[in-house]
């Protein structure tokens, strides 16, 4: 008995305005550190500069990628797809992590391979800094709303700031972290690769200096990738989580008992419900399928439930126990 329509349409309407103004900050911050770090490696020349102008368009892409992501997985469900659209953020989510890999990863260490075998000379060294100075306070900017979003729902889930972006449903938000996050190191290794190439004359550290961000974005990608794909083939929520919603369909007033319980991500923030219960009293048979419907639109209520569904459980099927983790998790 799936949740009514009129449900699931309210559910995928909850857009998740922080995700969105978090995605929409980094990608005017990465745009216009795109542009100022491609007018610098033009005019110096510096093999840190090429890598991290490669990071920031690969970045600006992204969060292209990232803004599809979060619109399209709020549309509404409908008949083909009756659990909503929310699978699609992990897809666009995928498809940016690919290019940073790519773009970011594969540009940066292939220009620095060709400079360690056949360097080019470079100049103008303060139009680096100058850069480099500026793109840190904007990319910074950019990692401090993310920061700030990030800390403000682990605080709400009771888990520390890294195991919340790392496992939270929200693919835009970890990716704007990850990437923020691994831009504020690269522009430290950027910063004394050029600083070495200045100060020696040699143009070795710089090379290196852009191998090395190409590393780092490779390794930002894998993670992004794969927490998507696992997103993508399917995630059952936390055992915390998932125990304190089997304590809150307890509560209710018609049902005593719960044998079976699925709870699993089909998008940010959005989850499927399936539950095997026993009513209380002797109901009607002709009184069961409306208790049941009755109990799925109290549940659908919650924006975060984008479909429910209530069977009856199996004679002698064993309860399961809410202050149980093992038994929560495995019933």
């Amino acid at each position: 008995m799936p949740m009514r329509p009129d449900r699931a349409a309210a559910a995928a309407a909850d857009v998740e305005p922080a995700s969105m103004l978090t995605v929409l900050i980094a990608l005017g911050a990465n745009l216009l550190i795109a542009i100022a770090k491609t007018i610098a490696a033009a005019l110096t020349g510096a093999a840190s500069m090429v890598a991290e102008a490669a990071h920031s368009w690969a970045d600006t892409g992204n969060e292209i990628f990232l803004y599809v992501a979060a619109r399209r997985s709020v549309k509404p469900a409908d008949a083909s797809h009756p659990v909503g659209y929310g699978r699609e953020a992990y897809v666009w989510s995928l498809f940016a992590a690919f290019g940073l890999f790519v773009v970011g990863a594969g540009v940066s260490i292939m220009h620095g391979v060709q400079e360690l075998f056949d360097p080019e000379p470079a100049d103008r060294f303060g139009i680096s800094y100058a850069v480099l100075a500026i793109a840190f306070v904007l990319e910074g900017t950019s990692f401090l709303q993310a920061w700030r979003q990030s800390r403000r729902e682990a605080s709400a889930s009771h888990r520390d700031v890294l195991d919340h972006v790392m496992s939270t449903s929200d693919p835009t938000l970890r990716a704007v972290f990850f990437e923020d996050a691994a831009a504020l190191i690269g522009l430290v290794i950027a910063f004394v690769g050029i600083l070495l190439h200045h100060i020696t004359g040699s143009a070795v550290p710089d090379a290196v200096g852009s191998i090395l961000v190409g590393l780092l974005l490779a390794v930002v990608a894998y993670v992004l990738i794969r927490q998507n794909r696992r997103f993508l083939i399917g995630v059952a929520v936390e055992p915390d989580v998932r125990a304190a919603a089997l304590q809150r369909l307890l509560a209710h007033p018609a049902i005593t008992q719960i044998t079976y319980l699925h709870i699993e991500y089909v998008g940010p923030g959005r989850v499927f419900v399936v539950a095997a219960v026993d009513l209380a009293g002797d109901t009607a048979e002709h009184e069961v399928a409306a208790t049941l419907n009755e109990i799925e639109d109290e549940v659908a209520t919650s924006p975060r439930v984008a479909w429910v569904v209530l069977t009856l459980s199996r004679p002698d099927a064993p309860a399961l126990d809410p202050q149980n983790p093992a038994d929560s998790l495995h019933g």
